[in-house]
């Protein structure tokens, strides 16, 4: 059985937004449907979601600062915008915030579905990069979890693995914390802030054998992986 894409839809007029969820739903869509900006964050971060369609205009968070908030620890799933605004720079502010795709109302339900096919169908078509890494003297294959050096080899907690992937990526850069705890521990309290500063420290240990190879703190801000 295919598994239904799961999108979530922030939309305040709940008459509106409960039409437009019955109307994917019966095209073959799961959706969540949250009814202001920060209930939608929260779902957001509760949830695994395909793409996200946000309308802009909405009380207690608007769907631009939702967007924002998302893009702070998710860079990869399509958001839509709906609104009523009709200003180029009201559309310019959604494509800089990271949204892929920006419908004013009124529009016809059957044009929306074609969009979210589309984005969703280029999305599908991407292809996905090996998670191999080289790091100085190690190997580091993310799916398996497996850090090795010659013939020694090191099975990675899941978290460990997942936070050594985000640092690999974004070798000798800044990954911050509020990017590494949303991502990873899907919340940034002090209770994770300490939880990811033991797993850097694992990492630390597993990584010792090769000096070259540094994770620093980067005061404020969060943490950098640097590999001659």
């Amino acid at each position: 059985m295919i598994q239904k894409k799961h999108i979530l839809l922030v939309e305040d007029e709940e008459n509106f937004g409960t039409v437009l969820k019955n109307y994917l739903e019966l095209s073959n869509y799961a959706v969540t449907h949250a009814i202001n900006g920060k209930l939608g964050l929260t779902a957001f971060r509760q949830a695994s979601y395909d793409l996200c369609i946000f309308d802009v205009m909405m009380p207690e968070m608007d769907g631009f600062t939702l967007a924002r908030e998302i893009r702070k620890f998710n860079t990869d799933v399509p958001i839509l915008f709906l609104t009523a605004k009709t200003q180029k720079h009201d559309m310019i502010e959604g494509y800089q915030i990271g949204g892929d795709d920006y419908i004013t109302k009124p529009f016809d339900t059957e044009v929306l579905l074609l969009k979210i096919n589309a984005v969703l169908s280029r999305k599908s078509s991407l292809v996905e990069q090996p998670c191999k890494h080289t790091i100085g003297l190690f190997n580091f294959n993310a799916d398996t979890r497996e850090l090795s050096l010659e013939n020694v080899i090191q099975k990675l907690s899941p978290k460990e693995a997942k936070l050594l992937q985000l640092l690999c990526e974004n070798r000798n850069e800044v990954v911050s914390r509020d990017l590494a705890l949303n991502n990873i521990w899907g919340d940034n309290n002090y209770f994770t802030t300490r939880s990811m500063d033991v797993f850097i420290t694992k990492l630390r240990k597993h990584l010792k054998a090769d000096t070259s190879i540094e994770i620093i703190n980067v005061h404020g801000n969060g943490f950098r992986l640097l590999a001659k």
